[in-house]
């Protein structure tokens, strides 16, 4: 595993994993600076959820590095980007910075092949998504996602299924693709009829 200097962007909800992508809208003053920041050096960002919700959250452990491979400067400063995932990283320590964004020392995981799941699971799990969207009222192209490989399927569900941050960071932290996938369905059985006004389940 290698130790690398992250700059990290707290932001709850926004799960990124490697070999899939995040868009992102950047308007925050010191998170603009960031993104400039990281244009100038290797065009990569932590993307870590907090923990809390004070002015300066305490982090989770576990996030995912990504690359700007796409982004879009707005002539008011701000910034469209989209992220592409590169490998989860662990927090080791915080770093003492004077740039207005945070800073960590982490390390990185290395980055295997693409997994699979088995018959049984995808079946389970795309069954699960059928009666988790038609519950929520959500409209999806099921033909489209039937042609998603495993993983794009399982990881591409929990960047946007409307889960809490605590079940958002167990999805990001599970073991292998199949335990995330039997994590999502449990997560969908658990939830799927207990949304509230917002959407976000709780």
């Amino acid at each position: 595993m290698k130790r690398t200097r992250l700059s990290v962007f707290p932001l709850g909800g926004a799960l990124l994993f490697p070999r899939m992508q995040l868009p992102l809208h950047i308007f925050e003053p010191r998170y603009r600076a960031m993104i400039t920041d990281s244009l100038a050096r290797d065009r990569r960002i932590g993307m870590v959820q907090p923990r809390d919700a004070n002015e300066r959250p305490t982090l989770f452990d576990i996030g995912c590095v990504g690359r700007i491979a796409d982004v879009q400067a707005l002539p008011d400063g701000r910034f469209d980007i989209v992220l592409e995932g590169l490998a989860r990283f662990t927090i080791l320590r915080e770093l003492d910075v004077t740039t207005p964004f945070r800073q960590v020392e982490a390390v990185l995981e290395e980055t295997g092949e693409e997994a699979l799941l088995s018959l049984g699971e995808r079946a389970s799990l795309e069954m699960e998504s059928r009666r988790f969207a038609d519950g929520l009222g959500y409209a999806v192209d099921w033909e489209a996602v039937t042609r998603l490989d495993d993983e794009a399927l399982v990881n591409g569900i929990a960047q946007i299924a409307p889960f809490d941050i605590a079940s958002k960071q167990a999805l990001l932290e599970a073991d292998s693709l199949s335990d995330r996938a039997g994590l999502i369905v449990q997560l969908m059985q658990f939830f799927g009829r207990h949304g509230d006004d917002d959407g976000t389940l709780q």
